[in-house]
This record gives structure tokens, C-alpha cells and sequence, in this order.
């Protein structure tokens, strides 16, 4: 495909200038943590810079990270059956009677 037959759309922000394809950067947070992803593709406005990101890719970066999220989830360490269970404090020994 030619870069001349790539499509534009009018900027819904400005209204002037036109959104073209074009790869970004995108950054979003997941559980607290940075997450960041090169070469995103969206539309950017060549006026005001208004930046709409590929639905489809959003959706699937979302998916990944979702995917990812549950998978690292700490999961319940089950002792074996001859293990007891450690003593518990029943007052504070910091606490006079």
C-alpha cells in the first residue's frame, strides 16, 4: 500500500486539522505498575495533536494485560497434611493484666 492512499479522518477536537495513522506511545497503569508500549497505533491530529488510539488494539492490549494480571495473582500456598498450624498470641505481651 502507498502512503499516499493512507486514509484521514477531520479531527474531532479542533475541527481544522485532520487525524492521520501514525504509531505512538502508549502508557497506562495496571495494579499500581507503569505499563508502557511502543509503536501503538492510533490517529493523530497534525494541528492540535489530539491523539485517538485503535479500539482494536486497546482492546487487545487490555485482554493481555488481564490475562497477565490473573496468572500473576499469588495463589494460596496449601501446607501438607502433617503440618501444623503455627501458634497464634492470644493476648498482647506488650499489654499488662
Amino acid at each position: 500500500m502507498e502512503d499516499s492512499k493512507k486514509q484521514s479522518y477531520p479531527c474531532r477536537e479542533c475541527q481544522v486539522g485532520t487525524l492521520q495513522s501514525r504509531p505512538v506511545s502508549y502508557f497506562t497503569v495496571q495494579d499500581g505498575q507503569l505499563v508502557s508500549v511502543p509503536d501503538f497505533p492510533a490517529l493523530v491530529c497534525d494541528v492540535c495533536g489530539s491523539t485517538e488510539y485503535d479500539s482494536t488494539a486497546l482492546a487487545e492490549l487490555h485482554a493481555m494485560l488481564e490475562a497477565t494480571r490473573h496468572s500473576l495473582r499469588p495463589r494460596r500456598r496449601l501446607r501438607p497434611k502433617g503440618d501444623a498450624e503455627p501458634p497464634r498470641p492470644t493476648a498482647d505481651p506488650r499489654r499488662r493484666p
